[in-house]
């Protein structure tokens, strides 16, 4: 038996079909990825706000540009402290190197040097060996230093702003 050729009618559906199906598949995809963007599409904001589609995909504020700020240090001649623990000497030689917020705060510490370096003697003549050997008495060093380094060095001068401090060498024998 032969088979009937299509008629014109059946051949615009067949085509009509095709067309929506590719729309479909178009929008389809295009709502996928604009999720995948962000949480909620431009048309989604826009007709939930009642706002025109410019309007809702224009940005509120500019975009914040994050500038990748180099660390600034300021080291700190080496220390070499004898401690006394149970009647016992030990020698306490520690290199520290300090992270700051600015170059004023680098400049105070340079100007006030003798008495940076003074406090730092002092805090680590207090120490027990035992204790900053174990990191637990490293992270309290680390928060003595940073507390005393951090007091003003002079009447009406504004204090060093210190970040963190760092231990280039240690060594206890």
């Amino acid at each position: 038996m032969a088979r009937k050729a299509p008629t014109k009618l059946a051949r615009l559906m067949k085509t009509g079909l095709l067309v929506l199906f590719i729309i479909a598949a178009s929008v389809g995809a295009t709502l996928y990825y604009s999720l995948q963007q962000s949480s909620t599409p431009a048309w989604l904001a826009w007709a939930e706000k009642g706002q025109s589609v410019e309007a809702a995909t224009a940005p509120d504020a500019p975009p914040e540009v994050k500038v990748n700020v180099k660390p600034i240090f300021a080291p700190l001649d080496p220390f070499t402290v004898t401690l006394n623990e149970n009647g016992r000497s030990r020698i306490l030689y520690v290199g520290i190197t300090l992270r700051v917020q600015d170059d004023g705060s680098r400049a105070m510490l340079v100007e006030y040097m003798p008495m940076v370096r003074d406090r730092v003697l002092k805090i680590l003549a207090e120490q027990r060996p035992t204790y900053i050997q174990t990191s637990e008495g490293r992270q309290a060093l680390v928060a003595q230093l940073s507390a005393g380094l951090k007091e003003p060095y002079a009447l009406n001068t504004a204090v060093p702003t210190i970040n963190d401090v760092l231990f280039t060498a240690f060594v206890i024998q």
